[in-house]
């Protein structure tokens, strides 16, 4: 067979991706086919962007009428969706306005521009912003600078300065590592890191965390793009401490699988951005808002962020009960449906062998099983997706 026509192979995509050799062609709900015509249980979601499976049939004709309208427009013009979906948001937030672009990385940019801003707006001629280990924020230069892993700033360098690196939920450490110092502007850090290996921040930190910034006033940027949007059974993460945030940055699941980012502003930085501050080519168009609209109101018709947190719960149970006293596992942890296995030892064989017994998951920070699997997940479905991972873990843990 010609490479070119090979559906598992690549040659002319340039080599970015460690990727396995499958194909997907097409999708309904939780389930996804291959070019051979085998069939997956998706609990990988496209990395926590497919918030309502594969062909929704609420979704699909939505987004077909609004191809037939129009995809795209630039921002020279009001775009009606974009108030629309932006008025859902802070509805759902309790913040104050948004700012509509395509990803994640950039959602995140913008939050560091935004801090970077205000400092300036203060007087502050080198702002820092508090980041965090372990992190992960994007691979542009300024988010790869905020991110925690060094493996994957190797070889980028030199890194944008201005960013001072704490642990996560440790106040204290927080506290000595700015104590003084007058360029702080804000903190930022994921309610639930993702890439870093599925690492909740706790009620109490992020209490704490908000006390601090209003007692410094900095501001309090949270990065819910893989957490946010119902994936723990609330809007948004950081809901369960009861907090509001100044800034927050969303994508992957906005759009249920369209490309779309946000930066969602409470009203210490909804007014920081005039005009030639900042834009974008296609944040805001309106596929991409009419994907975000539908998305919400789907989430609220069919009850999924109560499916979230119950269907999450009962497979964060069945994990833990059958792996935490096994010596090869650290944590099952998580909350809702973004689940984390820590394993004693690296396990990205995983990602392979569970494919091959028909489940699509990832392995992020080389130990840590993620299950991000749409919002739509059946207590069914888990228990499918529990049965088929568990024997592959304790086999594997036996090697």
């Amino acid at each position: 067979m010609n490479a070119a026509l090979n559906p598992v192979a690549s040659p002319h995509v340039m080599n970015t991706y460690g990727r396995l050799p499958i194909a997907l062609t097409h999708g309904h709900g939780c389930r996804v086919w291959d070019t051979n015509g085998k069939v997956y249980l998706d609990a990988l979601a496209g990395i926590a962007v497919n918030t309502l499976g594969h062909a929704h049939p609420k979704l699909v004709p939505a987004l077909q009428d609004q191809v037939a309208k129009m995809i795209h427009c630039c921002n020279y013009y009001h775009v009606p969706d974009q108030e629309r979906l932006a008025q859902m948001l802070v509805e759902r937030s309790g913040l104050s306005n948004v700012f509509f672009c395509s990803t994640g990385l950039e959602a995140n940019e913008a939050a560091l521009k935004l801090a970077r801003k205000f400092g300036h707006d203060k007087g502050i001629e080198r702002p820092e912003i508090v980041v965090y280990e372990k992190a992960f924020h994007g691979r542009s230069i300024a988010t790869l600078s905020a991110t925690g892993n060094p493996k994957i700033q190797a070889g980028f360098g030199p890194l944008v300065e201005g960013f001072i690196r704490v642990p996560a939920n440790d106040l204290a450490a927080l506290k000595k590592a700015t104590a003084g110092n007058p360029n702080v502007v804000a903190v930022f850090f994921e309610a639930i890191q993702g890439e870093g290996g599925v690492n909740p921040m706790t009620v109490d930190y992020m209490q704490g965390l908000r006390a601090l910034c209003d007692a410094n006033d900095w501001l309090m940027m949270i990065d819910e793009v893989q957490c946010g949007m119902g994936r723990t059974g609330k809007w948004f993460a950081h809901q369960w401490a009861g907090i509001l945030p100044d800034v927050m940055p969303l994508a992957k699941g906005l759009g249920s699988g369209v490309p779309i980012g946000a930066v969602v502003a409470g009203p210490k930085a909804a007014n920081i951005f005039s005009p030639g501050n900042h834009g974008t080519t296609f944040g805001g168009n309106p596929l991409a808002m009419r994907a975000g609209v539908e998305t919400i109101r789907i989430i609220e018709e069919d009850g999924l962020l109560a499916n979230a947190e119950r269907v999450g719960t009962r497979l964060k149970t069945r994990f833990a009960t059958a792996l935490m006293e096994h010596p090869g596992v650290r944590d099952v942890r998580g909350h809702g449906l973004m689940l984390g296995i820590e394993l004693a030892k690296p396990c990205g064989v995983l990602t392979q062998r569970a494919a091959d017994a028909g489940l699509l998951i990832s392995v992020t920070a080389d130990s840590v099983i993620r299950i991000v699997p749409p919002l739509i997940m059946t207590e069914a479905e888990a228990d499918q997706v529990a049965d088929i991972l568990l024997p592959l873990i304790t086999t594997f843990l036996a090697e």
